[in-house]
């Protein structure tokens, strides 16, 4: 396909078509009469070899391929609208834009409200939104990143794009302040013994990778979606947990659990910015990086 000779206007029409799965009210959303988007919707069925939408009673439907492409539409729209939404020059005090960034609860309560305090104070009409990172992040990284401005991920989960490193984190155990079955320190058969809570998605978190090196099988009682919530989860009981020391420390307090280091050498969190490469250039994405990089340079300094 000839992408020079394709009209890309046919883009946005297809999007609202698809979603809206109504000529009027698709021509309506974008501002077409409805003679112009019912020729738009011919030109897009003759370039697919495909109906797209059909009747079915007193309203339309998608086809097979209108339904796949129902979700690629939306991908390439949010790209297509971010690269010609994309600024030579940024002026941060006096601009109005929103920045979408997919963190997990950990990323955003250590670094995104930092973030989010030195935004707030030199760039008042910059909003922040964080989206919980999906569980698929890995499958689908580049689609995900395609829609966002950026995925706050630790080294180890994705690779192949571009990305800004910004802080170190360490690992550290949790246990319950009255579980008596720990001493004063960890031991690798602890590990093995004790019930554990973890956080759902494991890869995360490479330091518990490293156990089945070490002969190590977690045994998992509970699985949560939120890093906050594991102290929680093990307060009262034989449970242990594996969390980030910074989060753990921001937490203190927040349930009866002491902090203990792990029974081995832990491989260290490296947290960090990354986006897709349609970014790169644009002036407006570029402050939004040296922004969190800064705060993460901040942040390594106050550890």
């Amino acid at each position: 396909m000839n992408l020079a000779r394709l009209d890309l206007n046919l883009v946005v029409a297809l999007h609202a078509l698809l979603e809206e799965r109504n000529v009027t009210r698709a021509g309506q959303r974008v501002g077409l009469s409805q003679p112009a988007m019912s020729a738009a919707l011919s030109r897009l069925r003759k370039h697919f070899g495909d109906e797209l939408l059909v009747r079915s009673g007193g309203q339309y439907e998608l086809t097979a391929l209108g339904q796949v492409l129902l979700d690629r539409t939306g991908t390439a729209y949010d790209l297509l609208e971010r690269l010609f939404s994309s600024q030579a020059v940024f002026e941060p005090a006096e601009e109005e834009r929103e920045f979408t960034l997919l963190a997990s609860d950990y990323a955003v309560a250590v670094f995104g409200s930092a973030l989010a305090r030195v935004v707030h104070r030199e760039a008042p009409g910059i909003r922040l939104r964080f989206t919980r990172t999906p569980p698929t992040v890995i499958e689908e990284t580049g689609t995900l990143l395609s829609a966002h401005d950026g995925l706050l991920m630790p080294h180890g989960v994705v690779s192949d794009l571009p990305y800004t490193d910004l802080y170190e984190d360490s690992w550290v155990f949790i246990v319950a302040d009255d579980n008596d079955e720990v001493g004063e320190q960890l031991t690798q058969q602890d590990l093995a013994r004790l019930p554990w809570v973890t956080y759902q998605r494991t890869y995360d978190a490479p330091a518990v990778r490293q156990l089945a090196m070490l002969g190590v099988e977690p045994r998992v009682e509970v699985s949560v979606d939120t890093f906050q919530s594991l102290p929680l989860l093990v307060a009262g009981t034989r449970r242990i947990a594996l969390m980030q020391e910074r989060l753990a420390r921001l937490l203190a307090g927040i349930a009866p659990v002491r902090l203990m280091r792990p029974p081995y050498d832990a491989v260290p969190l490296r947290e960090a910015l990354w986006w897709h490469p349609v970014h790169t250039r644009d002036a407006a994405h570029m402050w939004l990086r040296s922004t969190a990089a800064r705060v993460g340079d901040e942040l390594a300094r106050g550890a």
